[in-house]
């Protein structure tokens, strides 16, 4: 057994962690997004594979046998690329996948398909927004320059494509406290967030619960079916006895 973890979330972390301890031969991807990225038990890779065709090359040159997607639930062409490298390659995929967000008593949120509809769902006079959607799809709302923008980053950007947008330089996981204090300190009237599950970005929503605030929340893309598991110990149960391999 030789395992590829595809990175990037807190999950991924303590899959890794699980996977170091079990002593199973592993690798973790890193897609290379973040200039610090976080260190793991794990011999590490950084950057791209060159698509569906790279990816499935480098599994078989690397003899994987299995391949955990643990990457962002909004990762979707990583996603897309590794049910199709693994179809071609004969590897085991699992997808180590939150489970998505679900609106309780208080909540105030406007479910929307993609990030051109949450740009469409603001309204026309300006407000300020926290869009926390990270870096990659900013351009989105720049179509909406009335709006002042707060964003949270994990690195300092190099040029922002919004002209009143204010950025935060700061890695998860976040409190409620912190994330209250947060949004009070900007006067945010409106959240916009993708739909990513788990904990340790969801003190956000909670936060504007509290505060009353409106959130527009971004429903995940689609994805290929293919085993899941919500936890690194489902992770492992999927194993199976290969799990004790190497110890």
């Amino acid at each position: 057994m030789r395992i590829l973890l595809l990175g990037g979330t807190t999950e991924a972390s303590r899959m890794a962690r699980a996977l170091a301890e079990a002593g199973l031969d592993a690798v973790f991807s890193y897609a290379g997004r973040t200039a610090a990225p976080v260190a793991q038990p794990l011999p590490m890779r950084v950057g791209g594979f060159g698509g569906v065709e790279g990816l499935a090359d480098w599994l078989g040159r690397e003899r994987i046998s299995h391949v955990i997607d643990a990457t962002h639930p909004f990762a979707a062409q990583m996603s897309r690329n590794a049910v199709e490298a693994c179809a071609l390659t004969g590897a085991q995929l699992v997808a180590l996948e939150r489970a998505p967000w679900q609106a309780g008593e208080g909540d105030r949120w406007t479910l929307v398909s993609d990030l051109a509809a949450a740009a469409a769902a603001l309204p026309e006079a300006p407000v300020r927004v926290f869009l926390a959607i990270g870096r990659q799809h900013l351009d989105a709302f720049a179509g909406h320059p009335q709006h002042r923008y707060l964003l949270r980053l994990v690195d300092p950007p190099d040029a922002l494509p919004l002209p009143r947008a204010e950025a935060v330089i700061a890695r998860g996981p976040f409190t409620l406290d912190e994330d209250l204090a947060l949004l009070r300190r900007h006067g945010t009237q409106i959240v916009v967030a993708k739909n990513a599950g788990g904990e340790g970005a969801r003190a956000k929503l909670d936060a504007a619960r509290i505060l009353g605030l409106p959130v527009i929340l971004i429903d995940r893309p689609a994805i290929p079916e293919r085993p899941r598991a919500e936890t690194p110990e489902a992770v492992m149960a999927w194993l199976g006895s290969h799990a004790h391999l190497g110890v």
